[in-house]
């Protein structure tokens, strides 16, 4: 790298690395999506990594670390936009059936697959959580009519 941009060529070293080893330790070469997937978990360690520099009183650090995503994210697929993971978590919830909270494992697994590096399973979850969340209520005042009056 000709440009003299450090923080740039170490990360893409990392990444390098981090697919090599990958590969190496199941002595394979990985395809696109595999490849995706190591370039998320590097992004992921990353964040974790934000957090505790945040913790630690590090700004300079944590800084570095948010440099370094925005260099992995060039290489990642585009992620899905707010109202996309909404379409998608109502079409999961029809998909699945699912009626109450109690079902969110179910409609995670659907969505996983159709997510795979393009949402932040955190991020997701919540989503799927709040859409079962009102159901679930309804669902539990319906079983006990009378529980708010004992």
């Amino acid at each position: 790298m000709r440009s003299g941009d450090a923080l740039r060529r170490d990360t893409l070293r990392m990444a390098k690395n981090a697919i090599y080893n990958a590969e190496k330790r199941d002595r394979r070469a990985y395809a696109e999506d595999e490849l995706a997937a190591i370039l998320a978990r590097e992004v992921k360690t990353r964040r974790e990594s934000i957090e505790a520099f945040e913790h630690g009183g590090r700004p300079d650090l944590a800084a570095k670390e948010a440099a370094e995503i925005e260099i992995l994210a060039e290489f990642l697929p585009q992620p899905l936009a707010q109202a996309e993971l909404d379409a998608l978590v109502a079409e999961a919830i029809a998909a699945t059936g699912a009626a109450s909270p109690r079902d969110m494992g179910v409609v995670m697994g659907w969505l996983s697959p159709r997510t795979r590096g393009r949402a932040d399973g955190r991020v997701l979850s919540g989503l799927v959580t709040a859409a079962l969340a009102p159901a679930g209520l309804a669902a539990s005042e319906s079983r006990a009519p009378g529980a708010a009056e004992r």
